[in-house]
């Protein structure tokens, strides 16, 4: 495995913006991210954690085209990058790897 470390939340943000491809800007992935989850989440919270992940280069952005229902204000697009899909790939080898090495008797419940 890399070095290519997310945080839980971090990884929520990197999945979301790859599954909304072209229209992952912080608003929707706000709404997104409480609709998969069933959380709220701070608006502000969302940008620290999208602009912490560009500058570790999981994430790429760029001003999207001037919209007439935002008064003509540019969204900020946001990409996952090649390291981003690599990080997401080994988060989910090493949860994989762990849950197989769980014994079957660990989820047998004893009342």
């Amino acid at each position: 495995m890399g070095n290519y470390k997310l945080g839980s939340l971090e990884e929520l943000v990197v999945l979301i913006v790859a599954m909304r491809y072209d229209s992952a800007y912080s608003v929707g992935i706000a709404e997104e991210y409480e609709k998969q989850t069933g959380k709220s989440i701070n608006i502000s919270a969302i940008h620290t954690v999208l602009y912490r992940l560009e500058e570790k280069g999981f994430l790429e952005s760029k001003l999207g085209e001037a919209s007439g229902q935002r008064g003509g204000k540019r969204k900020r697009l946001f990409y996952i990058t090649p390291v981003g899909k690599k990080a997401i790939d080994e988060q989910q080898t090493l949860r994989e790897q762990l849950r197989k090495q769980i014994p079957e008797i660990a989820f047998q419940w004893n009342s």
